[in-house]
């Protein structure tokens, strides 16, 4: 099914990748992909597809984490980034077999070094373009906006949140979750709720906690 769907994604988002490609050359200096180290399955490195949506060398000048009011982010990055455009290539490591549709995000080594033995237990999947923290932490820059020090706010504020929802997700995967999932991500990105709207839980209520 992950391969089936993501060879039609880029079929259909052909003309948008495109077009986001074009911008990225346009609007600054630098490839048009970032290939940034994460972990996948069983421990296995691999590099992400993503549009940079950062100045060249970024990794550079700041941490791993992004805050709303990252300096780092170009004006085109900005677009992309509130859209969730920059994750659209990742359909390139689903075809791969590096990711999958559905799964964990991956995470960058010094995080999974960080790990519990139970948080480790996400390394027996692939990891995915999408799950339900990223639904719920769609709006993650917010979160960190002001951050002196973002890499550690996130794993302090967002991180154990966003691996518990994770491990429930391992718990209870089946194929009409990950349709489920898939579902309310495109409505994430398509209706881009308000601020306030954005506080709400993912289902927009008590049960969204869960992932029944």
């Amino acid at each position: 099914m992950d391969l089936v769907l993501a060879t039609f994604g880029v079929i259909l988002l052909s003309p948008v990748l495109a077009a986001a490609a074009l911008l990225i050359k346009l609007d600054s200096r630098g490839p048009i992909f970032y290939r940034g180290v994460r972990i996948g399955r069983h421990g296995n490195p691999f590099r992400i597809f993503k549009f940079r949506s950062m100045l060249e060398d970024a990794e550079k000048l700041g941490g791993a984490s992004t805050p709303e009011d990252d300096p780092r982010v170009t004006r085109v990055g900005r677009f992309l980034r509130r859209y969730k455009l920059d994750e659209l290539p990742q359909i390139l490591n689903v075809i791969t077999g590096e990711m999958s549709l559905v799964g964990p995000r991956p995470q960058v080594p010094w995080a999974v070094e960080l790990y519990t033995q139970e948080e480790r237990t996400v390394l027996n999947l692939r990891p995915g373009i999408t799950d339900y923290a990223s639904v719920r932490f769609r709006d993650e820059g917010e979160i960190l906006r002001g951050s002196a020090n973002p890499d550690k706010d996130y794993f302090e504020k967002i991180h154990p949140e966003k691996m518990r929802l994770s491990l429930e997700y391992i718990r209870k995967q089946s194929v009409w979750l990950d349709c489920r999932i898939l579902w309310k991500t495109l409505g994430a990105v398509v209706l881009r709720r308000s601020r306030a709207e954005s506080g709400q839980k993912m289902d927009g209520g008590p049960s969204s906690r869960t992932l029944a």
